[in-house]
């Protein structure tokens, strides 16, 4: 096989962008499928994604039946990638996507170009930055998102505050006090803007048995401070204005696909996911381009992104078996009502193509009481009750949608009165 730069091969069968969870499992996946040549393209030095970080349980249940902390999950995904045949290449970041899977690309040796059959984006998702969530205040040391505490803490053995407010309460914010018992630091509180939780309130005993006290729908808030955090202030539920000593702030949630890439590109993104716009079968506006993991919707859970690539990699398997890929008629599924943040897919393609996902999945903006209904041609062709609110993974039969939805293209709206 000929190479450039750095030992990259210039042609591939297949380049899986990202070797986090799905990317590796995605990738292993297509080698046992007997793909000939799968690299993965890994920017950080060591390839693993997120669970490397997380240095607690529960991980690996689904996948190798056993608990396991994240990183040695992390490795085990590797090591099955490495064993099964696939070319794994760190620091290497890609610059660049191009029409029919050409990649730009920037390594220690200098800039290179990949040429791939089909190219799979499996960057993931990141935490909406302080910015993003309008935080106000100072701008004092101390103040880290969940990720940036779990490397500081797991890889590095640091130690940034003691006693740290953290903001948000999905269930990554929980798994932000593990990682600070890792070390001994003991959050003070937790703030959600929120009425409620955001995570499933059967976690919230867990935040009275570690001292962590819990205010909601507070507004207002503001991290002051000279050089390292003083305090977090906020109104809260009451009106009152509160004060919170602290050393730290943990700005946790809100996750955002990691998308920097398809905004300079060709593909389609969709506008209320924030991830690539792809068909059931996870096939974007290229269809030399695939996609998988949290990229497509922010964001779940390693066990679903690992299944997620192994189901993605048997239809780019299929799909590789056709020859050179082409565009087929499909049609747009349109998010019609403001409660309803994204679907996915975002595209049906109308072939002859088996199987794709047998799940849409939805997202919503606020609490839902009532029945999802897809529409088609004025015709109705699928309703399906909810009871659910934001940060809740909500799925729906795929099967009869696409089985009854006409040339036009299908609407999602709630009705509330049914």
């Amino acid at each position: 096989m000929t190479t450039n730069n750095g030992g990259l091969p210039r042609k591939s069968d297949v380049a899986v962008v990202g070797g986090g969870t799905a990317g590796l499992a995605l990738a292993t996946k297509l080698k046992r499928l007997g793909v000939g040549s799968v690299i993965v393209l890994e920017r950080e030095n060591d390839a693993g994604g997120i669970p490397r970080h997380c240095g607690h349980y529960p991980f690996g249940i689904r996948e190798y039946g056993r608990l396991l902390k994240g990183p040695d999950y992390a490795r085990r995904n590797v090591e099955a990638a490495v064993d099964a045949g696939v070319d794994i290449k760190t620091e290497v970041t890609v610059t660049a996507l191009h029409p029919d899977g050409r990649l730009s690309l920037t390594t220690p040796a200098g800039k290179a170009e990949l040429q791939a059959e089909r190219v799979v984006l499996c960057t993931g998702a990141r935490e909406a930055s302080r910015p993003q969530r309008f935080i106000g205040g100072d701008r004092p040391l101390g103040v880290l998102s969940t990720g940036a505490l779990q490397s500081m803490t797991y890889l590095q053995g640091m130690r940034p505050f003691r006693r740290p407010v953290i903001i948000g309460s999905e269930l990554v914010s929980f798994s932000a006090i593990d990682t600070c018992r890792h070390l001994g630091i003991r959050p003070v509180a937790m703030i959600e803007e929120n009425d409620r939780i955001l995570a499933r309130r059967l976690v919230q005993p867990y935040l009275m048995m570690r001292g962590v006290a819990l205010f909601t729908k507070v507004k207002n808030l503001r991290i002051l401070g000279r050089r390292q955090v003083e305090a977090i202030e906020f109104i809260d539920a009451a009106g009152k204005q509160q004060s919170i000593e602290a050393d730290g702030a943990i700005i946790s949630g809100r996750f955002r696909p990691e998308a920097a890439l398809l905004h300079l590109s060709h593909l389609e993104v969709d506008l209320g996911s924030g991830g690539p716009m792809i068909d059931q079968f996870g096939q974007c506006s290229d269809p030399s381009y695939y996609s998988a993991g949290n990229l497509l919707r922010p964001a779940e859970t390693s066990g679903w992104c690992w299944q997620e690539g192994i189901e993605t990699a048997k239809w780019i398997a299929e799909d590789l078996l056709r020859g050179q890929p082409t565009v087929v008629p499909s049609v747009r599924v349109q998010v019609v009502d403001r409660a309803i943040r994204f679907s996915v897919p975002q595209r049906l393609s109308i072939s002859d193509r088996i199987g794709g996902m047998q799940k849409m999945q939805i997202g919503l903006n606020v609490p839902v009481r009532g029945y999802l209904e897809a529409t088609s041609g004025g015709r109705s062709i699928s309703n399906t009750w909810l009871n659910s609110r934001p940060i809740r993974r909500i799925q729906i039969r795929l099967a009869p949608i696409v089985q009854n939805c006409s040339k036009s293209p299908v609407e999602l709206s709630i009705q509330r009165n049914k």
